[in-house]
Protein backbone atom coordinates (compact mmCIF):
# COMPACT_ATOMS: atom_id res chain seq x y z
CA UNK A 1 0.00 0.00 0.00
CA UNK A 2 1.56 3.08 -1.16
CA UNK A 3 0.67 6.63 1.21
CA UNK A 4 -0.45 9.70 -1.11
CA UNK A 5 -0.97 12.86 0.32
CA UNK A 6 -4.06 13.88 0.29
CA UNK A 7 -5.41 17.96 1.05
CA UNK A 8 -8.05 18.04 3.71
CA UNK A 9 -11.56 17.31 1.95
CA UNK A 10 -14.86 19.52 2.75
CA UNK A 11 -16.50 16.43 4.35
CA UNK A 12 -13.35 15.86 7.40
CA UNK A 13 -13.28 19.91 8.01
CA UNK A 14 -17.06 19.25 8.42
CA UNK A 15 -16.92 16.14 10.99
CA UNK A 16 -14.14 18.12 12.72
CA UNK A 17 -16.19 21.48 12.88
CA UNK A 18 -18.92 19.29 14.02
CA UNK A 19 -16.34 17.28 16.95
CA UNK A 20 -15.82 20.66 18.04
CA UNK A 21 -19.30 21.93 18.47
CA UNK A 22 -20.38 18.19 20.74
CA UNK A 23 -16.87 18.32 22.38
CA UNK A 24 -16.72 21.90 23.45
CA UNK A 25 -19.26 22.33 26.21
CA UNK A 26 -18.81 18.88 27.46
CA UNK A 27 -15.05 20.14 28.01
CA UNK A 28 -15.82 23.69 30.03
CA UNK A 29 -18.24 21.99 31.83
CA UNK A 30 -15.20 19.67 33.14
CA UNK A 31 -13.01 22.35 33.22
CA UNK A 32 -14.77 25.23 35.16
CA UNK A 33 -17.26 23.03 37.74
CA UNK A 34 -15.45 24.38 41.25
CA UNK A 35 -13.90 27.18 39.98
CA UNK A 36 -14.26 30.56 40.68
CA UNK A 37 -15.97 32.85 37.93
CA UNK A 38 -13.23 35.71 38.11
CA UNK A 39 -10.86 32.81 36.81
CA UNK A 40 -12.93 31.18 34.12
CA UNK A 41 -11.06 33.75 32.27
CA UNK A 42 -7.62 32.07 32.76
CA UNK A 43 -8.81 28.69 32.77
CA UNK A 44 -10.60 28.73 29.43
CA UNK A 45 -7.82 30.73 27.68
CA UNK A 46 -5.96 27.57 26.75
CA UNK A 47 -8.90 25.61 25.45
CA UNK A 48 -10.32 28.17 23.82
CA UNK A 49 -7.08 29.43 21.84
CA UNK A 50 -7.83 26.96 18.63
CA UNK A 51 -6.94 23.75 17.67
CA UNK A 52 -8.61 21.27 15.66
CA UNK A 53 -9.62 18.83 18.03
CA UNK A 54 -7.82 15.98 16.30
CA UNK A 55 -8.07 14.09 19.35
CA UNK A 56 -11.20 13.71 20.40
CA UNK A 57 -11.84 12.95 16.53
CA UNK A 58 -9.72 10.15 17.03
CA UNK A 59 -11.57 8.77 19.97
CA UNK A 60 -15.18 9.30 18.23
CA UNK A 61 -14.03 7.71 14.79
CA UNK A 62 -12.50 4.66 16.43
CA UNK A 63 -15.50 4.22 18.54
CA UNK A 64 -18.35 4.89 15.91
CA UNK A 65 -15.98 2.81 13.35
CA UNK A 66 -16.88 0.19 15.80
CA UNK A 67 -20.51 0.58 16.45
CA UNK A 68 -20.48 2.74 19.16
CA UNK A 69 -22.04 5.89 20.00
CA UNK A 70 -20.79 9.51 20.12
CA UNK A 71 -22.56 9.45 23.52
CA UNK A 72 -20.50 6.77 24.91
CA UNK A 73 -17.60 8.43 23.95
CA UNK A 74 -18.08 11.84 24.36
CA UNK A 75 -16.66 12.33 28.07
CA UNK A 76 -13.74 10.05 27.53
CA UNK A 77 -13.01 12.62 24.14
CA UNK A 78 -13.41 15.50 26.28
CA UNK A 79 -10.32 14.55 28.50
CA UNK A 80 -8.44 13.29 26.06
CA UNK A 81 -8.59 17.23 25.10
CA UNK A 82 -7.90 18.26 28.29
CA UNK A 83 -4.91 15.95 28.46
CA UNK A 84 -3.73 17.62 25.04
CA UNK A 85 -3.94 21.11 26.27
CA UNK A 86 -2.15 20.64 29.77
CA UNK A 87 0.81 19.28 28.10
CA UNK A 88 0.60 22.21 25.93
CA UNK A 89 0.43 24.48 28.92
CA UNK A 90 3.21 22.60 30.72
CA UNK A 91 5.41 22.44 27.01
CA UNK A 92 5.27 26.75 27.01
CA UNK A 93 6.39 26.68 30.74
CA UNK A 94 9.30 24.63 30.28
CA UNK A 95 10.20 25.87 26.93
CA UNK A 96 9.67 29.39 27.64
CA UNK A 97 7.70 29.51 24.69
CA UNK A 98 5.99 32.68 24.33
CA UNK A 99 3.70 31.83 21.27
CA UNK A 100 1.20 29.24 20.43
CA UNK A 101 -1.61 29.20 17.47
CA UNK A 102 -0.29 32.70 16.68
CA UNK A 103 -1.55 33.75 20.65
CA UNK A 104 0.76 34.77 23.63
CA UNK A 105 0.84 31.22 25.37
CA UNK A 106 -1.00 30.61 28.79
CA UNK A 107 1.95 31.82 31.02
CA UNK A 108 2.80 34.79 28.77
CA UNK A 109 -0.30 36.52 29.20
CA UNK A 110 -0.99 35.99 32.25
CA UNK A 111 1.92 35.24 34.35
CA UNK A 112 3.60 32.02 35.29
CA UNK A 113 2.32 31.39 38.45
CA UNK A 114 -1.30 31.71 36.79
CA UNK A 115 0.02 29.17 33.83
CA UNK A 116 0.91 26.91 37.16
CA UNK A 117 -2.48 27.17 38.63
CA UNK A 118 -4.21 26.44 35.23
CA UNK A 119 -2.27 23.27 34.41
CA UNK A 120 -3.30 22.32 38.14
CA UNK A 121 -6.99 22.68 36.83
CA UNK A 122 -6.53 20.59 33.98
CA UNK A 123 -4.10 17.62 35.29
CA UNK A 124 -7.35 17.46 38.16
CA UNK A 125 -9.98 17.73 35.01
CA UNK A 126 -8.54 15.09 33.30
CA UNK A 127 -10.14 12.12 35.53
CA UNK A 128 -13.43 13.08 35.62
CA UNK A 129 -16.06 10.33 34.46
CA UNK A 130 -19.33 10.12 34.92
CA UNK A 131 -20.64 6.90 36.49
CA UNK A 132 -22.28 5.84 33.10
CA UNK A 133 -19.12 5.58 30.95
CA UNK A 134 -18.41 2.16 29.63
CA UNK A 135 -15.42 0.32 31.17
CA UNK A 136 -14.71 3.10 33.37
CA UNK A 137 -11.68 1.52 35.42
CA UNK A 138 -9.62 0.95 31.70
CA UNK A 139 -10.31 4.20 30.79
CA UNK A 140 -9.08 5.94 33.61
CA UNK A 141 -6.08 3.54 33.69
CA UNK A 142 -5.43 4.16 30.34
CA UNK A 143 -5.56 8.26 30.95
CA UNK A 144 -3.07 7.63 34.42
CA UNK A 145 -0.72 5.16 32.29
CA UNK A 146 -0.33 7.83 29.16
CA UNK A 147 0.07 10.52 31.56
CA UNK A 148 2.90 9.33 33.24
CA UNK A 149 4.29 8.17 29.41
CA UNK A 150 4.40 11.80 28.36
CA UNK A 151 5.99 13.32 31.25
CA UNK A 152 8.62 10.18 30.50
CA UNK A 153 9.23 11.85 27.09
CA UNK A 154 9.07 15.14 28.80
CA UNK A 155 12.24 14.37 30.57
CA UNK A 156 13.91 12.82 28.05
CA UNK A 157 13.48 16.11 26.04
CA UNK A 158 14.63 18.37 28.20
CA UNK A 159 17.83 16.29 28.84
CA UNK A 160 18.29 16.05 24.96
CA UNK A 161 18.64 20.20 24.92
CA UNK A 162 22.24 21.02 24.40
CA UNK A 163 22.75 24.68 26.63
CA UNK A 164 20.38 26.44 29.09
CA UNK A 165 18.90 25.61 32.25
CA UNK A 166 22.55 26.40 33.94
CA UNK A 167 20.64 26.68 37.69
CA UNK A 168 18.98 23.17 37.03
CA UNK A 169 22.23 21.18 38.33
CA UNK A 170 20.45 17.94 37.58
CA UNK A 171 19.79 18.82 33.95
CA UNK A 172 23.25 20.04 33.26
CA UNK A 173 24.78 16.98 34.93
CA UNK A 174 22.72 14.52 32.53
CA UNK A 175 22.32 15.99 29.33
CA UNK A 176 22.60 13.81 26.63
CA UNK A 177 25.67 14.44 24.86
CA UNK A 178 24.75 12.52 21.71
CA UNK A 179 20.90 11.70 20.31
CA UNK A 180 20.86 8.12 18.67
CA UNK A 181 17.60 7.90 16.39
CA UNK A 182 16.72 4.95 18.97
CA UNK A 183 16.37 7.67 21.57
CA UNK A 184 14.36 9.74 19.29
CA UNK A 185 12.11 7.37 18.93
CA UNK A 186 11.86 6.24 22.46
CA UNK A 187 11.09 9.98 23.57
CA UNK A 188 8.37 10.87 20.77
CA UNK A 189 7.06 7.10 21.38
CA UNK A 190 6.07 8.42 24.68
CA UNK A 191 5.36 12.33 24.42
CA UNK A 192 3.38 12.05 21.25
CA UNK A 193 2.57 8.69 20.00
CA UNK A 194 1.18 7.94 23.60
CA UNK A 195 -1.70 10.21 23.64
CA UNK A 196 -2.43 9.49 19.88
CA UNK A 197 -2.72 5.63 20.79
CA UNK A 198 -4.67 6.60 24.01
CA UNK A 199 -7.09 8.44 21.75
CA UNK A 200 -8.32 5.66 19.65
CA UNK A 201 -7.97 2.78 22.43
CA UNK A 202 -10.35 4.54 24.62
CA UNK A 203 -13.04 4.93 21.47
CA UNK A 204 -12.59 0.75 20.88
CA UNK A 205 -13.50 0.19 24.61
CA UNK A 206 -16.60 2.69 24.69
CA UNK A 207 -17.74 0.74 21.74
CA UNK A 208 -17.11 -2.28 24.03
CA UNK A 209 -14.89 -3.64 20.95
CA UNK A 210 -12.89 -6.83 21.37
CA UNK A 211 -9.11 -6.69 22.52
CA UNK A 212 -8.14 -7.82 19.07
CA UNK A 213 -9.46 -4.84 17.12
CA UNK A 214 -8.44 -2.50 20.23
CA UNK A 215 -4.78 -3.38 19.91
CA UNK A 216 -4.62 -3.05 16.34
CA UNK A 217 -6.51 0.49 17.44
CA UNK A 218 -3.48 0.94 19.78
CA UNK A 219 -1.15 0.15 16.51
CA UNK A 220 -2.26 2.63 14.45
CA UNK A 221 -2.38 5.74 17.16
CA UNK A 222 1.33 4.79 18.09
CA UNK A 223 2.20 4.89 14.60
CA UNK A 224 0.46 8.30 13.84
CA UNK A 225 1.78 9.56 16.59
CA UNK A 226 5.20 9.08 15.40
CA UNK A 227 4.13 10.19 11.94
CA UNK A 228 2.55 13.11 13.69
CA UNK A 229 5.59 14.58 15.53
CA UNK A 230 8.11 13.77 12.69
CA UNK A 231 5.52 16.55 10.70
CA UNK A 232 6.08 18.72 13.39
CA UNK A 233 9.55 18.44 12.99
CA UNK A 234 9.51 18.79 9.64
CA UNK A 235 7.32 22.52 10.07
CA UNK A 236 9.26 23.37 12.50
CA UNK A 237 12.90 23.47 10.49
CA UNK A 238 10.96 24.13 7.01
CA UNK A 239 7.45 25.39 7.81
CA UNK A 240 6.06 28.63 7.63
CA UNK A 241 4.86 30.89 10.75
CA UNK A 242 2.22 32.36 10.03
CA UNK A 243 0.53 28.51 9.02
CA UNK A 244 2.26 26.43 11.54
CA UNK A 245 1.07 28.91 14.33
CA UNK A 246 4.86 28.91 16.50
CA UNK A 247 8.13 30.56 15.64
CA UNK A 248 9.94 28.42 13.00
CA UNK A 249 13.63 27.53 13.99
CA UNK A 250 11.74 26.92 17.71
CA UNK A 251 13.59 23.58 18.03
CA UNK A 252 17.58 25.54 17.36
CA UNK A 253 16.68 28.45 19.87
CA UNK A 254 15.65 25.78 22.28
CA UNK A 255 19.09 24.15 21.78
CA UNK A 256 17.36 20.71 21.18
CA UNK A 257 18.25 17.54 19.35
CA UNK A 258 15.56 15.37 19.97
CA UNK A 259 14.41 16.84 16.09
CA UNK A 260 14.54 13.87 13.32
CA UNK A 261 15.36 16.89 10.77
CA UNK A 262 18.36 17.85 13.20
CA UNK A 263 19.44 14.18 13.81
CA UNK A 264 19.67 13.15 10.84
CA UNK A 265 21.69 16.09 9.31
CA UNK A 266 24.11 15.67 11.84
CA UNK A 267 24.82 12.45 10.79
CA UNK A 268 25.51 13.58 7.47
CA UNK A 269 27.20 16.74 8.50
CA UNK A 270 30.86 16.79 7.74
CA UNK A 271 33.00 17.48 10.36
CA UNK A 272 33.48 21.42 10.37
CA UNK A 273 29.85 21.80 9.03
CA UNK A 274 28.95 19.67 12.14
CA UNK A 275 31.17 21.82 14.71
CA UNK A 276 29.49 25.21 13.33
CA UNK A 277 26.44 23.69 13.64
CA UNK A 278 26.69 22.10 17.88
CA UNK A 279 28.46 25.86 18.37
CA UNK A 280 24.96 27.28 17.43
CA UNK A 281 23.13 24.79 19.17
CA UNK A 282 25.40 25.44 22.40
CA UNK A 283 25.19 28.94 22.43
CA UNK A 284 23.61 31.07 25.29
CA UNK A 285 21.35 33.02 23.49
CA UNK A 286 20.50 32.02 19.83
CA UNK A 287 20.03 34.93 17.38
CA UNK A 288 17.91 35.27 14.07
CA UNK A 289 20.96 35.24 12.22
CA UNK A 290 22.31 31.87 13.99
CA UNK A 291 18.83 29.98 13.16
CA UNK A 292 18.97 30.89 9.50
CA UNK A 293 22.70 29.38 9.14
CA UNK A 294 21.42 26.54 11.12
CA UNK A 295 18.90 25.87 8.60
CA UNK A 296 20.88 26.60 5.47
CA UNK A 297 23.44 23.88 7.01
CA UNK A 298 20.19 21.43 7.14
CA UNK A 299 19.36 22.46 3.75
CA UNK A 300 22.58 21.20 2.42
CA UNK A 301 21.58 17.70 3.84
CA UNK A 302 18.75 14.71 2.57
CA UNK A 303 17.30 15.36 6.15
CA UNK A 304 13.90 16.52 4.84
CA UNK A 305 14.00 13.46 2.11
CA UNK A 306 14.88 11.11 4.78
CA UNK A 307 12.27 12.45 7.50
CA UNK A 308 9.71 12.26 4.76
CA UNK A 309 10.24 8.90 4.09
CA UNK A 310 9.83 7.75 7.88
CA UNK A 311 7.07 9.52 8.40
CA UNK A 312 5.67 7.78 5.29
CA UNK A 313 6.57 4.39 6.77
CA UNK A 314 4.84 5.25 9.84
CA UNK A 315 1.51 6.05 8.40
CA UNK A 316 1.73 3.31 6.06
CA UNK A 317 1.63 0.73 8.89
CA UNK A 318 -1.32 2.84 10.30
CA UNK A 319 -3.44 2.68 7.01
CA UNK A 320 -2.18 -1.04 6.46
CA UNK A 321 -3.61 -1.92 10.38
CA UNK A 322 -6.96 0.27 9.81
CA UNK A 323 -7.85 -2.11 6.65
CA UNK A 324 -8.20 -5.06 8.55
CA UNK A 325 -10.85 -3.07 10.67
CA UNK A 326 -14.19 -2.79 9.86
CA UNK A 327 -14.66 -0.64 6.42
CA UNK A 328 -17.74 2.01 6.99
CA UNK A 329 -17.96 6.23 6.79
CA UNK A 330 -16.21 6.35 9.83
CA UNK A 331 -12.96 4.48 8.91
CA UNK A 332 -12.92 6.21 5.76
CA UNK A 333 -13.20 9.40 7.54
CA UNK A 334 -10.31 8.03 10.30
CA UNK A 335 -8.20 7.18 6.87
CA UNK A 336 -8.63 10.65 5.77
CA UNK A 337 -7.63 12.25 8.98
CA UNK A 338 -4.57 9.93 8.85
CA UNK A 339 -3.74 11.82 5.71
CA UNK A 340 -4.46 15.25 7.06
CA UNK A 341 -2.69 14.91 10.11
CA UNK A 342 0.69 14.27 8.14
CA UNK A 343 0.26 16.77 5.48
CA UNK A 344 -0.71 19.71 7.70
CA UNK A 345 0.82 22.99 7.95
CA UNK A 346 0.00 23.88 11.43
Amino acid sequence: MKYKTKKSTPHLKSFLKEVGKEVNPVIDQILLTGIDKKFHEIVKYQISSGGKRLRPALAILSCRMLKGKTKDVLYPAALLEILHNYTLITDDIIDHSDIRRNQPTVWKKFGKSMAECTAMIYAASIFHLPPHVKNKEQILRILTTTLKAITNGQFLDILFEQAGREDENYVVKNRYKEIKLESYFAMISRKTASLLAACLEIGGLCANADQRDIKKLRYIGHNLGIAFQIQDDLLDIFGNEKEFGKKIGKDIIEKKLGNIIISLALKEFAPPEKKRFLAIMKRKKVSSKDIKNAIALIKKTNAHSEAFKIKTDYINKAKKSLSSLPQNKWSHLLNELLDFSVIRKG
